[in-house]
């Protein structure tokens, strides 16, 4: 059994950081307290606690970057803070053991209200998920080989497009703080002792599978249906990762839906089933602005390939120009909405004036449901019941 080992966050790049120091942090021999400002400065600038609970604040950070619920807020860290240069920016980095940053991730990714058997089974994929990154990372650094997890473009011809977006190997740390990894937003939302409850019944607990750390994937709400990892991503089976009915994720019920949801999550109230509605025009001007691709007016659209959620894979994007299929699950959704839509698992029906979208589910639908998890765990099923239903043939095993 190994020692808890810590991880580096990234939280925020700018062209300037305002950070207040709540107690004294050391760099370079100097102490740092109050309002400090920093810009872009060559080298590496680490900024250490002296004491054990110290803690900073980051003004400004972007969360939802990319998506309908972009916006700026102020969060709270503990740890370390490491500063570098950027492409010209100021990289802050939250520096810190991997307990403390799950206690933040498990309130950021949902309410810290949640039920304790949903944040003990949240406590373990985060955990999962994140070891697997850290494995990853420490492979590569050890190899001569290229490891770097990035967006695969992969154009098998001008008229066939699949990318997905994995999680990415960042180069100056490990996981970034928003979506793109784990929600991470320092001890701002960490208002219940339930939450460090969780951590420390669950301390060092991760799925395996043949020896092997889970790839954990969730998603908000699965729409009735969990969706296979090869679906989404790089052609891979995980026979832990597997296309099943979901009887819980359908709730109307405020109650635990705001376990889940937190306050920008609870603006989006239709995701089980939804509907979007485009004009011909509007589609058109919409599709040639992020894809690129000028098809003139959209004609059609039309799935080509669905996995077993009714997940749509690969889409025909049908123009008086151009026609074009697409993938896989997220492309498709970043070239029918502003933002993202809600999921690739959705109906097209032609209308007199364009196309409306009949949707299901909120995200990608692999592995846990967290909808559908915060149900189970009000129904009293416990947390290891829990990551059974949705990681079936992984095992809990102690890693530290």
């Amino acid at each position: 059994m190994g020692q808890e080992r810590s991880v580096r966050v990234g939280i925020m790049k700018a062209r300037e950081v305002h950070v207040v120091f709540h107690s004294v942090y050391m760099h370079n021999g100097k102490p740092f307290v109050g309002e400090c400002r920093f810009v872009p400065s060559a080298g590496e600038r680490l900024f250490v606690p002296v004491e054990k609970n110290a803690t900073f604040t980051l003004k400004d950070v972007t969360i939802g970057i990319g998506f309908h619920w972009e916006r700026k807020e102020e969060q709270t860290f503990c740890g370390a803070l490491l500063l570098k240069l950027e492409e010209g920016l100021v990289r802050a980095i939250n520096v810190v053991l991997v307990e403390t940053y799950l206690t933040s991730v498990i309130s950021s990714e949902m309410s810290a209200n949640a039920s304790l058997e949903l944040l003990k089974a949240h406590a373990v994929i985060s955990r999962s998920w994140l070891l697997r990154i850290l494995n990853h990372n420490d492979n590569c650094q050890l190899s001569t080989v290229n490891c770097q997890l990035s967006t695969v473009n992969c154009q098998l011809s001008p008229d066939h497009i699949l990318r997905w977006y994995d999680n990415e190997a960042h180069t100056s740390f490990d996981v970034c703080a928003d979506d793109h990894c784990q929600r991470y937003q320092g001890i701002t939302r960490q208002s219940n002792p339930q939450v460090v409850e969780a951590i420390e019944a669950t301390r060092g607990l991760v799925l395996t599978y043949a020896g092997k750390v889970c790839d954990a994937r969730f998603s908000k709400c699965c729409g009735g249906m969990t969706e296979v990892f090869e679906s989404c991503w790089e052609n891979i089976r995980h026979p832990y990762l597997v296309a099943k009915p979901d009887p819980y994720c359908n709730t109307r019920d405020t109650r635990i839906l705001s376990q889940v949801l937190n306050n920008y999550d609870q603006e989006t109230t239709d995701f089980y089933r939804w509907e979007v509605h485009y004009t011909s025009e509007e589609l058109s001007e919409l599709v040639k602005r992020k894809s690129g691709i000028d098809f003139g007016r959209v004609l059609n659209l039309v799935p080509m390939e669905r996995g077993a959620s009714g997940r749509i894979i690969t889409l025909k994007v049908v123009g008086e120009k151009r026609t074009v299929t697409v993938g896989k699950e997220l492309e498709i959704r970043k070239w029918l909405s502003e933002s993202h839509l809600y999921s690739s698992a959705f109906e097209v029906e032609k209308t007199s004036d364009g196309f409306t979208l009949h949707g299901k589910g909120w995200g990608h639908g692999v592995g846990l449901c967290q909808i559908g998890a915060a149900v189970m765990g009000d129904q009293g099923f416990t947390y290891d019941e829990i990551l059974s239903f949705y990681y079936p043939h992984a095992e809990l095993t102690k890693e530290w």
